[in-house]
Order: structure tokens, then C-alpha cells, then sequence
């Protein structure tokens, strides 16, 4: 039996992506029965399973059908193209999908992205404000993670991404982000303490901060004018690839133009 029928036929019946992996796993399970196709197919390398999937990716697309194979997150899965998207949503409907994320969101998301490891002090110290509330919105939406300890004292936990926000945001791994040298050249550091000034009376009295106001040069009346934050570099408020994309369950809506849909509406049948 070809490989590159046996791996179509099996990512084709999976209820979820398959990863290189996995296919080899099955391989290995199928080749213990005594059957003289699935034991040639027993000891198969991972190379050539991947070989055989980018053959049957390019397969599919020269031949012009319907549906694509595609490797998000480092697992393969059919999926509709985006053409077909008005006939499968008529068909499917319209379904629920979940809140967008907002911009703390999205800049803390986009941080933690391109530095992790990354602990959650060292993401208040790049945004300047806490991020309790919106680090529990992306583990609760399954797009970040603890993935260790980090080595110093209280041994903090270290937060990554998931597979799920590879698949969200359309990318294989994460060497496929958008550059952003300068969110990760950023150097952390903890804020020095204030400088000590002597007094008449021989003690010392902290210093005010760098372009404070003094008595003498003070404002007659008024506090000044708030001016708008700027975003900050890589942030998701300077990154329009983060902007406006929705942490999605299933790749397969992202190709048929409606992020959020869930699998069964953008599956193709079968070749």
C-alpha cells in the first residue's frame, strides 16, 4: 500500500489535526497485525512521513479541489477553502463565537509571544501595569500556559503559548511571527532606587525623579493636559497581524473566512 494514501485516508477520518507523531504511531500499531501491507508501513521514519504529507499538500492544490491539507501548529488537517465559505455557512448557520480579546489583552498576548519564557513580573514590567486579570482571560481561552519555573527566588512560573494560539493565528510554529527585533533586544530591569540628598540638618531625603516639577518652576494653575499612551514597541497596539484576529478552536473556519467557526462546518468531503 503507498504511504501517501495510507496518511490521506487516515488525517482525512481524524476528528482533529495529526502531528508527524502520531502518524507514525498508528503506522507502528496497524503494522503489528499480520498483514503484509501495514507491516512494509511498520517501521516508517518521521522524515519520511513528513516527506509524504508536503507531496500530498502540493498534491491537493494542483489538482484544484475544494479543500486543502495544512500544518497549523505543527498538526495536519484538511480544510475548505475560503471561496466555499458562504454555501457552508449557509448550511452549517451561523454559530456563537467567543469574545474578542481586548487590547491589554492583545499586548500582553503579543509580549509573552515573542519573550518566552516569560514570568509575570517581567510582563508588568514591559506594560507598566498588572496583568492579573488579563493573564486568567488567555489561560481561560487556552492561548498561554505555565511551562516552568523560572530560576530565581520564589521560583515564579514562566508562561508560554500554546498550540492553540498557533492555530488562531494561522502559523506553523512560532518562527513564522512578524519581526520584532526590538520586543525582544527590550532589556528588563529592576527600577533603581531613589537617589539620597542631604538635608540642612544632616540627614538625607529622597530625590525627586528626573523632570519633576520643583516649587520654582511648578505650574501657576491646573494640572497639565493627559496625553493619550502611546503603544508600546511590538505590542499588539503596534502589530496589525494581532489586531484584529480572533483565538479560534479550529483552523478550518480561518480558511473559509469566518475565525471561530467550530470544525465540523469547514471539513471537506471526501476526495
Amino acid at each position: 500500500m503507498e504511504l501517501q494514501r495510507v496518511i490521506e485516508a487516515l488525517v482525512f477520518a481524524s476528528q482533529k489535526p495529526l502531528t508527524v507523531g502520531d502518524l507514525v504511531k498508528v503506522l507502528r500499531l496497524a503494522g503489528e497485525a499480520d498483514d503484509p501491507d501495514t507491516q512494509a508501513l511498520k517501521d516508517t521514519k518521521p522524515a519520511e512521513v513528513e516527506a509524504a504529507l508536503r507531496e500530498l499538500a502540493a498534491a491537493t492544490d494542483a489538482a484544484g479541489r475544494s479543500y486543502r491539507l495544512v500544518c497549523l501548529g505543527g498538526a495536519w488537517q484538511y480544510v475548505t477553502r475560503p471561496e466555499f465559505a458562504p454555501w457552508l455557512q449557509a448550511m452549517v448557520g451561523e454559530r456563537p463565537r467567543p469574545a474578542r480579546l481586548s487590547q491589554p489583552a492583545l499586548e500582553t498576548l503579543t509580549i509573552i509571544a515573542y519573550r518566552q519564557p516569560v514570568t509575570r513580573a517581567e510582563i508588568e514590567e514591559i506594560r507598566g501595569v498588572s496583568v492579573d486579570g488579563v493573564m486568567q482571560t488567555l489561560l481561560e481561552r487556552g492561548l498561554i500556559e505555565v511551562v516552568g519555573r523560572a530560576e530565581t527566588p520564589g521560583r515564579p512560573s514562566l508562561y508560554g503559548t500554546t498550540r492553540l494560539f498557533l492555530e488562531a493565528f494561522g502559523l506553523q510554529d512560532l518562527s513564522e511571527l512578524p519581526a520584532a527585533d526590538e520586543l525582544r533586544r527590550l532589556v528588563v530591569e529592576t527600577p533603581a532606587e531613589p537617589a539620597k540628598t542631604p538635608t540642612s540638618a544632616g540627614e538625607t531625603a529622597e530625590a525627586p525623579p528626573a523632570g519633576a516639577d520643583t516649587p520654582a518652576d511648578a505650574p501657576d494653575s491646573g494640572p497639565p493636559a493627559e496625553q493619550p499612551d502611546a503603544p508600546e514597541p511590538g505590542s499588539a497596539a503596534a502589530d496589525p497581524t494581532a489586531a484584529d484576529v480572533e483565538p479560534a478552536p479550529d483552523a478550518s473556519a480561518r480558511e473559509a473566512g469566518e475565525a471561530g467557526e467550530p470544525s465540523g462546518s469547514a471539513r471537506a468531503t471526501q476526495p
